[in-house]
């Protein structure tokens, strides 16, 4: 199959993680682009100032210090996003604005793909994106749907006071992670911080889309439902939420 990924400049743990999955993605598999977007941690496109603001009024100078070191390290001494990419002569798919605009459809349609794997797209996608493929759009979710739909699940099950939580590979549809299921795995919380939980989910994702793109190849995908009656939504979480966090005993990192 011939396969474009979306995907956000993510700078903590995306590049580890997708080279893990491109070395074992099968070789009658293609990547044939790779569409990426500004990384948007509130959920949208703001300005850095905004977003180095936003951090410390939500988490904290701890938080804050404690990232922008993990940044830095990883601009100095992690393999770039895009070096990731040309390793494996993976082309970037350049866009401007809304990925479901005429101009990039097109561009994106240009390179003939079966299956688009979003993997932490932060944009809507729209039923003109999502029929694009014939083999359909498959998104990775960090939480066991319908449960925990929406913006940083790993945070939520901690504060939540979850035994477990788990990953979901999904096919996209016009909602927000609700889309039917093919894949999950369980993972249990234990004492976890969210920087360890959001490692462990992301590695097992990998896996599991490798796991998904076969099923989908072989045209052996069971559907689990992912209803809506049984659903929860979580934004993105505000000082209070976090304050809360701390007092319970929960970590970030």
């Amino acid at each position: 199959m011939r396969i474009i990924i979306i995907t956000q400049n993510e700078p903590f743990f995306l590049s580890s993680n997708l080279k893990f999955f491109l070395k074992n993605l099968p070789i009658k598999h293609k990547v044939v682009g790779a569409v990426i977007t500004h990384a948007s941690p509130f959920g949208k496109k703001e300005s850095f100032l905004k977003k180095t603001l936003k951090t410390i009024k939500i988490f904290g100078l701890k938080f804050f210090i404690y990232y922008s070191i993990k940044f830095l390290n990883s601009k100095l001494f992690k393999k770039p996003l895009r070096k990731v990419l040309a390793d494996f002569e993976i082309p970037i798919i350049q866009i401007k604005g809304s990925i479901n605009s005429y101009n990039n459809l097109n561009s994106i349609k240009l390179h003939n793909p079966d299956l688009l794997i979003s993997i932490l797209g932060n944009q809507i996608f729209k039923k003109s994106l999502i029929d694009l493929a014939p083999k359909g759009c498959i998104n990775l979710h960090s939480a066991l749907l319908p449960k925990y739909r929406g913006l940083m699940p790993t945070f939520w099950v901690l504060k939540n006071n979850e035994q477990f939580t788990g990953v979901s590979v999904f096919f996209v549809d016009e909602g927000i992670d609700s889309g039917p299921i093919i894949l999950q795995e369980k993972v249990e919380i234990g004492q976890k911080t969210q920087q360890q939980l959001i490692k462990e989910t992301k590695h097992i994702g990998m896996n599991l889309i490798l796991k998904s793109i076969d099923l989908i190849d072989n045209n052996k995908v069971q559907l689990i439902e992912n209803p809506e009656s049984k659903k929860s939504y979580y934004s993105f979480p505000t000082r209070e939420d976090v304050k809360e966090f701390m007092r319970i005993g929960k970590s970030f990192f």
